[in-house]
């Protein structure tokens, strides 16, 4: 029998490249023996004393609100609530665009946790700072395996940890595995830091 590998994945339900890498994985999942732990971390924490555009400033601030719902039902429900909450948030924000809806991120938060089966009420978190502790130190977990310069997603295999891979579009069946395949043989090797293009696509959720 294959052994199932634990794969950690740390996301910020606003990145829409968190979401693309979160769904390849559920896709590996499908054809390659691993089991994907969910942990959160927050645009909001990464980017406190950078030197970023206002617009951005503003968009995150909003950002750390759905973080602080999964911190909160984690509390609650436990670990096995977080992928099932992060699906419904994910698929809200990213495929059905409410990311661009803001002023209804409330509704679309209520939304997500009915759908995952989750207390609703648990919205209440957005604006509280009550579980920001939780948020930044699995965001310093997540983060400290990387380093600064980096952002979400993170993700860890055994004592290997590496940010992304980025990609836009999310691969399929055995071609998901052959991604997996290839990330975790490269990302294997002590001495490998980075291999990188110019971004020339969109992220494309479907």
């Amino acid at each position: 029998m294959t052994e199932t590998t634990p794969v950690d994945l740390w996301f910020d339900p606003f990145c829409p490249y968190a979401w693309v890498t979160s769904r390849w994985l559920t896709e590996v999942a499908q054809v390659r023996p691993i089991e994907i732990r969910w942990h959160i971390m927050s645009l909001n924490v990464l980017n406190e004393g950078k030197d970023v555009s206002e617009a951005y400033r503003e968009q995150i601030a909003r950002a750390i609100e759905p973080v602080r719902v999964v911190a909160a039902a984690r509390q609650k429900y436990g670990e096995a609530a977080v992928g099932p909450l992060y699906t419904e948030l994910g698929t809200r924000l990213h495929n059905e665009r409410g990311i661009k809806r803001l002023g209804k991120l409330r509704e679309l938060v209520e939304a997500a946790l009915g759908a995952a089966g989750l207390d609703p009420e648990l919205a209440a978190a957005m604006t509280s700072e009550e579980y920001d502790d939780d948020v930044r130190a699995s965001h310093d977990e997540g983060i400290g395996l990387v380093g600064q310069e980096v952002g979400t997603p993170v993700i860890r295999v055994g004592a290997n940890a590496f940010f992304g891979p980025v990609i836009t579009s999310i691969p399929r069946g055995e071609d998901a595995g052959r991604l997996w395949d290839g990330v975790r043989l490269v990302t294997e090797f002590e001495d490998f830091f980075e291999l990188k293009r110019t971004r020339t696509k969109e992220p494309v959720f479907g």
